[in-house]
């Protein structure tokens, strides 16, 4: 990094990157600094977006990140005692309890005594994803969006373009798809599209004439979306000086990259909110259920908050289709991939694509941060 920026620009230029715990100028002092008062479950900033776009109030923010932590303990607990009736879980947000699917009544009494709510229901998980790993199998079209495993509707959901509902590919594919286990049918305003972006003015990464968000501090690097760059595409950070290459990259069948960090750049594990060093600290990985909220950064349009709506979703992007995708009611917009998805103080993943804007809202997939560590090797850097 250039010694002669100063430390106002280095951070302000760090901020819209996008970045949570990032390849950074950061100093040691400020990187050490607490990023929340003491008792705090998140930063002021992170609280004041999920006020902001899940409309809630500081009190029912702070409550509410309490009981998805305590939900996202019991997950584990709870899908162990349902064994193979296990159909699922998610978050409800108006009880603030996890409830869990189960086909099998006599396993009910163990899994409420883990602190979850019960339904039962006729599919088990095992027989939703086995369907679901069949449709995997199949040749898209266009006016398909995505689909993925409900435990809510205990069925496999397929989003369907609107425009596109009554094509006879669109009507073959969905016949195909129903032949492979339960399946309903939903629709989507627009197809899913990737958010990189043409090298504009702000402070991003760039790699090529492609604009993209750093994602989570790694130890060696950092991980992003793997559309933004191939194996061994040199990256560049705000000010055009080099960070290093991406030392692997998978798009479509995934959506995910790392890039090695050098030249002066070096990672913390921090989440700087945009005006005020530093933010949010990065303690773990733990995966949120479905029903949690969550947020995300981008150098685009910053900091966004909605909910995880579906977990494990195949999208079906122009380019191909990519698995294993966790759906969101964040909004995100072109250059914005890559950046940083988060729930409390835990990563979640890496910025994908979506449908819609910032302005009129939309939806976002991010890929799994904790499937990006195991296959490559690496090691989120928390605090």
């Amino acid at each position: 990094m250039r010694r002669t920026t100063t430390l106002r620009t280095a951070l302000s230029a760090l901020l819209l990157l996008g970045t949570w715990a990032t390849a950074s100028v950061l100093p040691a002092s400020a990187a050490d600094a607490p990023a929340r008062s003491a008792g705090a479950p998140a930063s002021p900033e992170l609280l004041s977006a999920m006020q902001r776009d899940l409309a809630l109030t500081r009190n029912e923010a702070v409550a509410r990140l309490a009981a998805e932590k305590t939900a996202t303990a019991v997950e584990r607990k709870a899908r162990s005692a349902a064994g193979s009736a296990y159909g699922g879980s998610w978050f409800d947000a108006g009880s603030g309890r996890l409830t869990v699917a189960v086909t099998r009544a006599a396993r009910a009494d163990a899994v409420r005594a883990t602190g979850a709510a019960v339904r039962l229901v006729r599919y088990g998980a095992r027989q939703l994803d086995a369907a679901k790993k069949s449709i995997d199998s199949l040749s898209a079209p266009a006016g398909v969006a995505s689909w993925h495993v409900d435990p809510k509707a205990n069925k496999v959901v397929v989003n369907i373009v609107a425009a596109h509902r009554d094509d006879n590919d669109v009507r073959a594919f969905l016949a195909r798809a129903r032949e492979a286990g339960p399946v309903t049918v939903r629709q989507t305003p627009t197809a899913p599209r990737t958010f990189a972006a043409g090298t504009v003015g702000g402070d991003p990464y760039y790699t090529g004439n492609v604009r993209c968000s750093i994602g989570f501090s790694v130890h060696g690097g950092f991980v992003t979306a793997g559309h933004c760059g191939a194996p061994s595409a040199a990256v560049y950070g705000w000010d055009r000086s080099y960070i290093g290459n991406f030392q692997g990259s998978s798009f479509p069948g995934n959506d995910y990259a790392w890039v090695n960090v050098g030249s002066g750049w070096w990672t913390v594990p921090v989440v700087l909110g945009w005006g005020t060093v530093p933010d949010q600290l990065v303690r773990g990985s733990a995966e949120a259920p479905v029903g949690a909220s969550v947020c995300r950064s981008g150098s685009t349009t910053h900091w966004h908050c909605g909910t995880v709506l579906a977990k494990n979703e195949t999208v079906n992007y122009s380019q191909g289709a990519v698995h294993q995708m966790t759906k969101t009611s964040v909004c995100a917009e072109p250059g914005d991939s890559g950046g940083s998805f988060i729930s409390g103080d835990q990563a979640q993943g890496v910025t994908s694509g979506g449908w819609g804007n910032c302005s009129g809202g939309g939806q976002t997939w991010h890929q799994p941060v904790n499937e990006i560590l195991n296959r490559y090797g690496l090691t989120l850097h928390t605090a």
